[in-house]
């Protein structure tokens, strides 16, 4: 009885009776009211590494072998327990654990006969199980999304974001994503930093404060901003698609269950154990009223529809494994994994920071631009985002790589947009000259203000040459009206400038004529 009082007060349940059978029920029921998962991450190391043990070998090792690893149990009668007060301190990791009612000790039939087990009860092992060991193979998360995100505000600011535009984004982003870029868009339009106008999608002043903010603050804006967002996670399940308008779904009920369902530790777990644990105690975590017949959702590859509980796991299942390695993983929010053949999953520090509250961190070390002499600006990937959305206004973006830095090259044609927003000549020296690394490069100065003075001075242009062997062919061809247009400069008698888009045009139009042309340059035949 004095076992059953002492873990009976570690988890604030007073037995103040004598009766082991009236005592015994109401710990029990305590004690599968735990949320062990969370007991797990504030256990000392030593103890939470023994329970990992056990659960690891299905609940159970003999005696033995656990001893062997963390300790014994003295075995005490009632007067030695009350002299001792083992449970202050305990002599090993598994007497603290078995004074929290954490461990227990008893018999089972094997294979070599009746062997003595330490063992954890199958109520506390159910929410433990899935657990596992840190996988092989790891995808670490990242942090990209603010880069991401920063790009399409500057590309906004620059040009405004429509639906035409959005084919050519995958070269300026670190991620192609679609479903990532569309959770990005649609987060930033709910955080107010971008509004929808005559012209396009265009950033607004908000865009500012975050852009100005810390890389963990911005992190967790956009966390704060997906958990309350009208954004439809279902409707982004690879493979799966919503149809119909007689049917909705809220995809804020189903996020807010998962996210006050998953486990708050920074342990590994499988996630089709996850997937497990909500099917067997919160099955209709997204339908409330356990109606699994009225939505509309087409498996694309079987071309069926995925009505009835019985295909539970193929919407309800892959939407739990979605939010993991989906939006929470582009929002640096899990580590992926695999171990052995099962998908794996954990929370990240930055994670369970979010979901305890604990403020953002604010402090960041951020590198400066740099601009070189050829009027290339250089942004490391931890320049401050603002500086690097900045630059973006005045100059054209090159494509970009992980771990590479950014690129901008300032051109007349940067030059003259940054100008039709407001932006003088003056205004982007005094940028420069305030966020760079160093003095600003005479050069990049003085094309910077040439240009204010004189404007376009001379052009690259991409040209086909087009070389004849008799005068008369390029002569024909200058004047037929067929193609004429098609030529652009003639640069001899033999000579002469077709511009790229004009290749497959000219082709056709001079074999109309009965003049076959050679075409060296391999590689436009596709492109034309």
């Amino acid at each position: 009885m004095i076992v059953l009082r002492v873990i009976g007060e570690w988890w604030e349940l007073e037995l103040t009776g004598t009766d082991k059978n009236e005592a015994v029920p109401a710990l029990a029921g305590r004690l599968t009211e735990l949320d062990l998962t969370q007991e797990l991450q504030f256990l000392p190391v030593e103890e939470a590494a023994a329970m990992r043990d056990l659960v690891q070998a299905d609940g159970r090792l003999p005696v033995a072998t656990f001893e062997r690893r963390h300790g014994a149990v003295r075995l005490m009668g009632p007067g030695r327990l009350e002299r001792e007060e083992p449970w202050f301190e305990p002599a090993s990791t598994a007497e603290a654990l078995w004074y929290r009612g954490l461990l227990y000790r008893g018999f089972d039939e094997t294979a070599e006969g009746l062997l003595e087990f330490y063992y954890l009860p199958h109520e506390m092992m159910a929410p433990l199980a899935a657990v596992a060991p840190p996988p092989a193979a790891l995808q670490e998360s990242e942090s990209t999304a603010v880069d991401d995100l920063t790009t399409l505000l500057a590309v906004a600011q620059r040009t405004a974001l429509r639906s035409t535009q959005l084919d050519q984004l995958p070269a300026l982003l670190l991620d192609a994503d679609t479903d990532r870029r569309s959770l990005l868009i649609n987060l930033a339009r709910e955080m107010g930093m971008l509004r929808q106008t005559d012209a396009g999608i265009r950033p607004t002043r908000a865009a500012v404060s975050w852009l100005q903010s810390s890389r963990e603050q911005q992190l967790r804006a956009l966390a704060e901003a997906w958990s309350e967002s009208g954004w439809n996670d279902l409707c982004h399940l690879p493979l799966l698609q919503c149809e119909g308008d007689q049917w909705h779904n809220d995809p804020l009920l189903g996020r807010t269950a998962f996210l006050e369902g998953v486990p708050r530790t920074a342990d590994w777990y499988a996630v089709a154990d996850l997937v497990a644990w909500f099917k067997n105690e919160m099955p209709d975590f997204q339908r409330p009223d356990g109606n699994y017949d009225t939505w509309y959702i087409r498996d694309v590859q079987a071309g069926g529809y995925l009505n009835g509980f019985e295909n539970w796991e193929l919407v309800e299942g892959r939407l739990l494994g979605f939010y993991i390695e989906g939006p929470l993983h582009w929002l640096g929010l899990t580590d992926l994994g695999e171990a052995g053949k099962k998908r794996c999953y954990r929370l990240t520090d930055r994670a369970l920071e979010w979901l305890a509250g604990v403020p953002a961190a604010a402090g960041e070390v951020r590198s400066p631009l740099q601009v070189q002499p050829d009027a290339v600006i250089v942004a490391a990937p931890d320049t401050d985002r603002y500086a690097r959305f900045q630059a973006a206004r005045i100059s054209e973006a090159a494509p970009v790589g992980k771990g590479r830095p950014y690129r901008y090259r300032i051109t007349p044609g940067s030059l003259q947009r940054a100008g039709e927003e407001g932006i003088s000549a003056e205004r982007i020296l005094q940028f420069l000259d305030s966020t760079g690394d160093g003095p600003l490069p005479p050069s990049t100065r003085r094309s910077i203000t040439r240009w204010a003075e004189r404007g376009v001075e001379a052009r690259l242009e991409e040209m086909v040459v087009l070389r004849v062997r008799d005068s008369e062919i390029l002569a024909t061809l200058r004047s037929n009206a067929r193609t004429r247009d098609y030529i652009d400069q003639t640069l001899g008698e033999l000579v002469a400038m077709v511009r790229r888009e004009n290749l497959a045009p000219l082709r056709s139009a001079a074999a109309r004529l009965g003049l076959l042309l050679d075409n060296a340059v391999t590689e436009l035949d596709d492109e034309a």
